[in-house]
């Protein structure tokens, strides 16, 4: 349906300012995670992310049922390489270089394929053994699509979450830990050479779950606060997640990347969970996430780094019935699974209170309902002008 074809279908590179591939445009995207058996197809996934108009899509795989629902529809995507395939991918280049050739190469250039996530939170995991193979797929990957000219289009980045830091708080004490150092240093070296961001996944959410009782919640929320001063930076902090974006910050300065950019691969606000899960519900939820989109769209930066702009993937597109853990993994999505919005933060055309008449059947009818109205409107106006 060419209704919902926002963006040009054009072939577009889009490098940084030191001539590095750049995976993400704007300030906003979403992880599109499908650990679920009840979510929607992937082309009305394309439909829903193009009425709420969103750009900028990472996935945990690159399953080619997706990849070809999102040719030509102009939406960027970071496909990724699973962490049960980094030892294959760091022992053999030739299988690295096939995985991108099916999974990447073959895909181009109508699907806008801007990165590779190579694992995810693999250093601080619990599975040791993927520390030590975690660059060496990195390394194979980002070959492999040097070999195939690709590395000036596509992004290579593996994502991290909190557990590779020894200390977060203030934020210009936070340095990584000792063990994971090791595997790290090397990492970003490597990472700095190709031009990628340090990836993060920073969650408000779980920091306040796991101590409500010294953790201001309107901190975590966006909402008016006193904050915390920082005495190292004399800086301020209005908000839980700028801190830990400096945070991420001062542990890349202290380990000598000063230029490496931060970029939040996920974050979220869960609106249910367990009992024990503090602060998991709805109000919440739609506070953070409504606060979030509007400091993104803001388009600024951190009181450490004001001059590097906040980019951020939200999780999730959808709430995932078959994740497993806690309730709350369950319940992180802007999205149920009939398509309606979980709760109103502000996305054109979809409105809290009429599910029912927010799901995606009624998007494609009313759709195409404008379709066949202008196509009507202007077979008339051509008749007139024929008569006339």
């Amino acid at each position: 349906m060419t209704i919902f074809r926002f963006f040009s279908p054009f072939f577009i590179l889009f490098f940084t300012q030191t001539g590095y591939v750049q995976s993400f445009t704007g300030t906003y995207g979403i992880n599109y995670g499908r650990i679920a058996n009840n979510i929607p197809s992937p082309d009305e996934v394309v439909t829903l992310l193009r009425a709420a108009k969103i750009r900028n899509v990472r996935i945990y795989d690159a399953d080619h049922s997706v990849l070809q629902a999102f040719s030509g529809t102009g939406l960027e995507i970071v496909v990724g390489l699973p962490n049960g395939q980094l030892q294959n991918m760091s022992s053999n280049a030739d299988h690295a270089l096939s995985w991108v050739k099916e999974n990447v190469q073959s895909f181009l250039p109508g699907t806008r394929i801007r990165g590779i996530a190579v694992g995810n939170e693999v250093l601080g995991g619990d599975d040791f053994s993927m520390w030590g193979v975690l660059l060496g797929a990195v390394k194979n990957i980002y070959t492999a699509t040097k070999k195939l000219h690709l590395d000036k289009l596509v992004q290579i980045s593996t994502a991290h979450s909190f557990a590779v830091f020894a200390n977060s708080y203030p934020p210009s004490s936070c340095k990584f830990s000792d063990n994971v150092n090791q595997y790290m240093k090397p990492l970003l070296e490597f990472l700095q050479q190709i031009g990628s961001p340090f990836c993060l996944n920073a969650y408000p959410f779980l920091a306040y779950a796991s101590d409500p009782e010294h953790i201001d919640i309107n901190y975590a929320l966006f909402e008016p606060t006193e904050g915390i001063y920082d005495p190292t930076y004399r800086l301020h902090y209005d908000n839980m997640l700028d801190a830990q974006i400096d945070a991420a910050y001062a542990a890349l300065e202290n380990a000598g990347f000063h230029k490496m950019e931060v970029i939040v691969t996920e974050t979220g606000w869960a609106s249910n969970g367990d009992q024990s899960e503090a602060g998991a519900n709805v109000t919440n939820a739609r506070t953070y996430n409504y606060n979030l989109r509007k400091r993104l769209a803001k388009r600024k930066g951190t009181p450490h780094r004001p001059k590097n702009v906040v980019k951020a993937y939200i999780f999730a597109l959808f709430n995932e019935n078959d994740k497993p853990g806690h309730s709350s993994e369950k319940n992180y999505g802007l999205f149920k699974a009939d398509g309606s919005i979980s709760y109103n933060i502000g996305f054109h055309g979809l409105s809290a209170g009429h599910s029912s008449l927010l799901s995606l059947k009624n998007i494609y009818t009313q759709g195409l309902s404008w379709s066949y109205s202008m196509v009507f409107s202007l077979s008339s106006l051509i008749v007139l002008i024929w008569w006339s």
